[in-house]
C-alpha cells in the first residue's frame, strides 16, 4: 500500500500580513497587550500552553493563516512549540485544533489574531464542503466577492477551494491556489448594449478570448426565448447559459404552469423549460448554470428531483452560520492551570509545525 503524500502548509509570505502593526498591538484586544505589559514588568512570563478548540463541528480553515501570524510576528519562532491540524481537516465539537506553547509574553497577545482567521475561513470551508456534497459531482462557482470586504478575498477563495469549490470569480480569490477567475456576463453589459442580450454576448465572444462563453439569459424575464436566441446566434461558440431570475419574478415560460409549486426565481420548472427548448432545437450540448439564492438545502432538493443543472453559482451561502473557536491557557510551566470548565484535551491528529 502506497504511503500517503506528505501534507504541506501555505508559505507565510503569501498572506501579506502587516507584521509591524501586529507587533505594536494595533489589531489585538487591548487587554492582551496590557497583560503582556504586566508580565514583562514583573518579569513573570511563564511557559504557557494555549489550547485552541472549535465550539462547533466543521471542516477547518484559516489554520495556515494563524500559523503565518505566529511565524512572522513572534520575535523568535524557535521559542514556540506549535501543533495543529491541517486546512480542510474535519473536527468535531470541542476538538483541539491547535496548541501553542512558549513564554506567554512572546505570543499571548496574538490570540486575537489567530482566532479570527479560524472563525472566518472555517465557516467558508465548511459551507463549501456542504455545498459540494449537495451538488454531488457538479461544479459550484463562488460568486461571494460582493458579499464581504475585498481585503478578505484571497483567504476566502482558498478556504472555498479547500472545501471543494474550485471555481471563483476574482483573481484575488484564486491567488493562493494558483487558479484563475471565471464568470459569465453581467447584466450591466447587456444594459450597455441597450438591453440586447444577443448583441452583448456576441461582442463578449468576439472580444474575450480563452474563456467559455456563458450567456446571462434572464434580462428580459424570458429565459427560454433568450437562450434560444443566443444559441442560434453563437452556435458552437456558446458554452452555456446562466439562469438568474430575481426571487420575486415569475419567468414568462413558467406562467402557464403556475399552481402547484413556488413559481418565482430560478425553479425546477424553469430549468426544465430551458433544457427542453435547447434540446429540441439541437443545442443539447449547451450547459445550464443556475444562480440566485442557492444554498446546500436548495441544491440538494434540485439534485434529488433530477433537475438538469450542470453547474451552481453560489454567493452569500458561503458566509452562513457561526463557527466559533476558543483559546484557553491549560498549562503553566508544565502543570495544569486553567479556568473552570477548561482542561487540556489531547488530539493525536495534531502535527508539529516546523
Amino acid at each position: 500500500m502506497m504511503a500517503p503524500r506528505r501534507r504541506k502548509r501555505l508559505d507565510p509570505s503569501v498572506f501579506n500580513i502587516p507584521v509591524e502593526q501586529i507587533r505594536q498591538g494595533y489589531f489585538t484586544d487591548a487587554y492582551f497587550m496590557r497583560a503582556r505589559e504586566i508580565v514583562r514588568q514583573d518579569r513573570r512570563s511563564p511557559t504557557t500552553l494555549l489550547q485552541i478548540s472549535g465550539k462547533h463541528e466543521g471542516w477547518l480553515g484559516g489554520i495556515d493563516e494563524a500559523v503565518a501570524i505566529l511565524k512572522l510576528c513572534v520575535d523568535d519562532w524557535s521559542m514556540l512549540t506549535v501543533n495543529a491540524l491541517y486546512e480542510g481537516d474535519r473536527y468535531e465539537r470541542w476538538d483541539t485544533v491547535m496548541t501553542i506553547e512558549g513564554p506567554y509574553d512572546a505570543f499571548g497577545y496574538l490570540e486575537t489574531l489567530c482566532l479570527g482567521p479560524l472563525v472566518r475561513r472555517t465557516k467558508i470551508c465548511t459551507n463549501a464542503k456542504l455545498l459540494c456534497e449537495a451538488a454531488q459531482s457538479k461544479p459550484v462557482m463562488f460568486f461571494g466577492a460582493r458579499d464581504d470586504i475585498f481585503a478578505a478575498q484571497a483567504g476566502d477563495g482558498y478556504s472555498a477551494m479547500v472545501g471543494g469549490v474550485k471555481m471563483v470569480s476574482t483573481e484575488a480569490q484564486a491567488s493562493l491556489f494558483g487558479g484563475r477567475a471565471v464568470g459569465t456576463i453581467p447584466h450591466a453589459l447587456i444594459a450597455a448594449f441597450g438591453g440586447d442580450t444577443v448583441k452583448a454576448t456576441k461582442r463578449f465572444a468576439e472580444t474575450i478570448e480563452g474563456v467559455d462563453v456563458i450567456a446571462l439569459v434572464d434580462y428580459d424575464n424570458d429565459c427560454v426565448k433568450t437562450s434560444l436566441d443566443v444559441a442560434r446566434a453563437l452556435e458552437d461558440r456558446l458554452w452555456g447559459v446562466r439562469l438568474d431570475t430575481a426571487e420575486h419574478l415569475v419567468d414568462k415560460s413558467v406562467v402557464p404552469q403556475m399552481g402547484t409549486f413556488k413559481p418565482t426565481g430560478v425553479n425546477a420548472a424553469l430549468v426544465w423549460n430551458v433544457r427542453n427548448a435547447l434540446d429540441t432545437e439541437g443545442f443539447g450540448d449547451v450547459k445550464l448554470i443556475v444562480s440566485g439564492g442557492f444554498d446546500a438545502e436548495r441544491i440538494a432538493a434540485f439534485e434529488e428531483d433530477g433537475v438538469p443543472v450542470d453547474m451552481y453559482g453560489v454567493g452569500a451561502a458561503l458566509f452562513a452560520g457561526r463557527f466559533e473557536f476558543t483559546a484557553d491557557v491549560v498549562q503553566v510551566n508544565g502543570k495544569p492551570q486553567a479556568k473552570a470548565g477548561r482542561r487540556l484535551t489531547e488530539n493525536p491528529r495534531l502535527e508539529r509545525v516546523k
